[in-house]
């Protein structure tokens, strides 16, 4: 028998009552700078952690334990690709110190795939976290939700059938349409890959996501979108389709907790950097929605040719954040970068709701 452990649950929903400090990081891998990350994390006592996708990068690893950044070129005739479990329980020892006193909710990254034989795909994901989509009202552990005090987390699938008649775009407009205000003011949602990131890395690879859902989003207010997959970080002005709105949400990526893949660099405004609009979508989802800008500055491009006015602040560095929701309007945002000290941040954001100019598609009763 394991030691006894023992946690805070979060506060009861209420529009007076949040959790102090909501750590939100991405693609955390195990690596030097996970270490680094984690130990930062852990400074600045959460009473919750969301972890946005990309959890071991199992996937990245032989059955023999060794690195591989591309398992089906290592063992092209195999047609099983389990990739190496061990590391999910390395992952989990490891992170034992912080998870076994604070809460963790986690949501899929394209690394938690792991395509196994007879088209298994999310397996060691499904298997070792425990999800509330029963309690939610859904019926699958790759999209769910739940409250924290007066913050209701919408927790997406960016590698699951998204479209309007598919099954997770009905579940979201229904539990969207149940959301009450006056109980939990707060809306965020999360899902991994981007919809807003100015990096050449997955330049606009979930843009089928973005066209079947942004709108419904928009519609209902949600106020702050957390993603990973990107490897930097990256927060936006209120941006709606492409477009300076002040009722649009705030999209902050935070892909940056340590991975073993390389940082992402460069940006996909730089001279030579766009990339080719067909090899952007991505592999796993397939489709293409990304086309040329029609309006604005960078209209008839695929890319702007300076950084775009709805990305506020970009960086190369890894790290974590912390959200606290102050009140039923105001939030403070913290960017820490893993090479400060534990007590500075590298960006800093009051976000505020103004649900008085800002209308909502109201409750459902």
């Amino acid at each position: 028998m394991s030691t006894i452990y023992h946690f805070k649950t979060m506060p009861i929903s209420s529009p007076k009552s949040y959790p102090k400090r909501i750590a939100i990081v991405g693609d955390l891998g195990l690596t030097y700078n996970t270490t680094s990350t984690v130990s930062h994390l852990m400074g600045n006592n959460p009473d919750l952690v969301l972890l946005v996708g990309d959890v071991t990068y199992a996937n990245l690893y032989l059955t023999n334990g060794t690195g591989s950044d591309c398992y089906s070129c290592s063992f092209p005739d195999t047609p099983i690709h389990e990739t190496y479990q061990p590391r999910w329980d390395y992952w989990g020892r490891y992170m034992q110190p912080l998870v076994s006193k604070i809460p963790i909710m986690v949501l899929e990254g394209n690394h938690e795939i792991e395509e196994q034989a007879e088209n298994q795909t999310f397996a060691a994901y499904r298997s070792r976290f425990a999800f509330p989509s029963k309690e939610s009202g859904s019926s699958s552990p790759l999209y769910y939700s739940f409250n924290a005090g007066g913050i209701h987390f919408i927790m997406l699938g960016g590698y699951v059938a998204y479209n309007k008649s598919d099954d997770q775009y009905m579940w979201l407009e229904k539990d969207l349409a149940n959301v009450d205000r006056t109980v939990t003011p707060w809306l965020v949602a999360t899902w991994h890959p981007p919809w807003y990131s100015t990096y050449t890395a997955h330049y606009r690879e979930a843009e089928c996501m973005k066209v079947a859902m942004e709108e419904l989003l928009y519609e209902y207010g949600v106020d702050l979108v957390f993603n990973g997959h990107v490897h930097a970080y990256e927060r936006s002005n209120r941006v709606y389709n492409y477009t300076l709105d002040p009722c649009g949400l705030v999209h902050i990526t935070v892909g940056d907790g340590g991975n073993r893949e390389k940082m992402a660099i460069e940006h996909a405004d730089e001279p030579g950097k766009c990339p080719e609009p067909s090899s952007t979508p991505d592999k796993f989802m397939g489709g293409f929605c990304a086309y040329n800008f029609t309006s604005g500055p960078a209209a008839g491009n695929f890319c702007w040719d300076q950084q775009p006015e709805y990305s506020a602040y970009r960086e190369s560095s890894f790290g974590h954040g912390i959200l606290e929701v102050k009140n039923e309007t105001h939030a403070l945002w913290t960017w820490h970068r893993n090479q400060d000290m534990y007590n500075k941040a590298g960006d800093t954001i009051y976000i505020v709701r103004q649900p008085e100019k800002c209308p909502i598609k109201p409750k459902v009763n």
